[in-house]
């Protein structure tokens, strides 16, 4: 069974079992609002909204975890399905910016009034399909408006992360942000900051990766919210660019076309769509002029690395995430170098870890400006070409082989080595006989042995 359906059955059991032990129970929240919508969900979860008590819920079934017990919360587990069940509840005071001082529990009605936005608000029954809406959601997905449900300042006061999630579901369905809803994120948007860095950097990358990336950064822009999380993004407006590479316009405006060409890549992933919107996150630093008025930006890919990698630290990426970025905006132009490669560097390069991901951010970078992908298809004909063993031949020779010929272990044997497969790569050396025919004429053993 398809994972999402095994995920929607478990869910429909969890509601089943709920009401056999006579409580209300209901699926909730976004899986209401995407079968609805009618499009496909982005993550296989489903929430339940029930009557039931959290340790009612706890007894009725064996696996659960007490994600959030105080607040009515329990994650039940059935096989490899994870399913949170909450209480209808009533939130007091918030203090922290995410969670409510206290909570009652309550009815359904009371339940949607406390939640975000009146698209995710609603309950529906997943047996007959009946839609419980006490906020207007079905009114405002038909309007294609995202709207908070009550005083939206309020809202955004009990979580500051919903100024960002109002964008991200504007952006990935398509729909406009109510107006009175987004006076108040422009208000509120300095506020972010309450909010820890690992939970904004999360976000950032939902919206990076769930689709419509662009209109998610520049709705986050037109709200005031840019210029607090991606300060470095923001500063891109107004860097010219010279027009013979970029007749686009400037560094912004080239980003965000970039940034539009994520959902239509074959690729996906964290590291490839951060590694777009950073590849020219150093041109304002780095930005200069010729004699003769020519645009320049020497060393912004280099500086470019280091200020990505220390904004994926600061938006709590991991280690391997954030080098992989560094990695992909330092080498973002290498590929223009390949056709005067020499052999064995080309076959190198191209053999490198994150390669496929550095020709396509290549293919989305000349995309997004002149359009020229000459040098992007060239690396990936070249690729395609060449098979396993000419990018990673096989060793003619080993430690032992050198022993064997006279030679005393040490640094040298790495160089002799190396030369081999610089040959190798080069085509010059096919045979064990051919690459010990090499090695005594290029590495005397006097000459390392003395």
């Amino acid at each position: 069974m398809h994972r999402m359906a095994h995920a929607e059955s478990t869910a429909r059991a969890i509601v089943a079992r709920l009401r056999e032990a006579g409580h209300a129970a209901y699926f909730a929240g976004g899986c209401v609002r995407d079968r609805l919508l009618g499009v496909e969900r982005a993550h296989d979860d489903y929430d339940v909204a029930t009557s039931a008590r959290p340790e009612e819920v706890q007894r009725l079934f064996p696996h659960t975890v007490a994600v959030g017990a105080q607040f009515g919360v329990i994650l039940v587990i059935e096989g490899d399905v994870g399913v949170e069940v909450a209480t209808f509840r009533a939130d007091d005071a918030y203090v922290d910016g995410r969670h409510p001082v206290a909570v009652r529990f309550t009815t359904p009605e009371e339940d949607a009034a406390r939640r975000d936005f009146t698209i995710n608000g609603m309950f529906a029954d997943p047996f007959d399909g009946r839609v419980l809406d006490f906020v207007g959601g079905q009114r405002d997905l038909e309007r294609r408006i995202v709207r908070a449900i009550g005083d939206p300042r309020r809202r955004f006061a009990e979580d500051r992360l919903r100024l960002l999630r109002a964008v991200r579901f504007a952006a990935r369905l398509g729909f406009d942000v109510e107006p009175e809803t987004a006076a108040a994120i422009r208000e509120s948007a300095s506020a972010i900051h309450e909010v820890s860095a690992e939970r904004i950097g999360e976000e950032v990358v939902k919206m990076l990766t769930e689709g419509s990336a662009r209109r998610a950064l520049e709705l986050a822009s037109e709200l005031g919210l840019l210029r607090e999380i991606l300060p470095e993004i923001e500063a891109m407006r107004g860097v010219e660019q010279g027009r013979e590479f970029h007749p686009e316009g400037d560094v912004f405006t080239h980003t965000m076309i970039a940034l539009g060409e994520i959902d239509r890549s074959p690729l996906r992933g964290e590291a490839l769509a951060l590694g777009v919107l950073f590849h020219d996150v150093a041109k304002r630093q780095c930005a200069g002029r010729k004699e003769d008025g020519k645009i320049t930006f020497y060393g912004h890919c280099e500086r470019g690395a280091e200020m990505a990698e220390a904004i994926c630290r600061r938006l709590r990426r991991s280690n391997a995430v954030s080098e992989r970025v560094a990695w992909l905006v330092k080498d973002h132009l290498r590929p223009l170098n390949a056709p005067d490669m020499r052999l064995s560097t080309l076959k190198r390069f191209l053999r490198e870890e994150g390669i496929a991901e550095l020709l396509e951010l290549c293919r989305i970078d000349a995309t997004a400006s002149n359009g020229n992908l000459y040098y992007y298809e060239f690396c990936r004909r070249r690729r395609a070409e060449s098979a396993e063993e000419d990018l990673r031949p096989a060793a003619l020779l080993s430690g032992h082989d050198l022993i064997a010929l006279g030679y005393r272990p040490g640094p040298a044997f790495r160089d002799i080595l190396a030369a081999v497969e610089e040959a190798q790569l080069e085509g010059t050396v096919d045979t064990r006989e051919q690459a010990l025919e090499l090695v005594r004429a290029r590495f005397p053993v006097c000459t390392l042995t003395s």
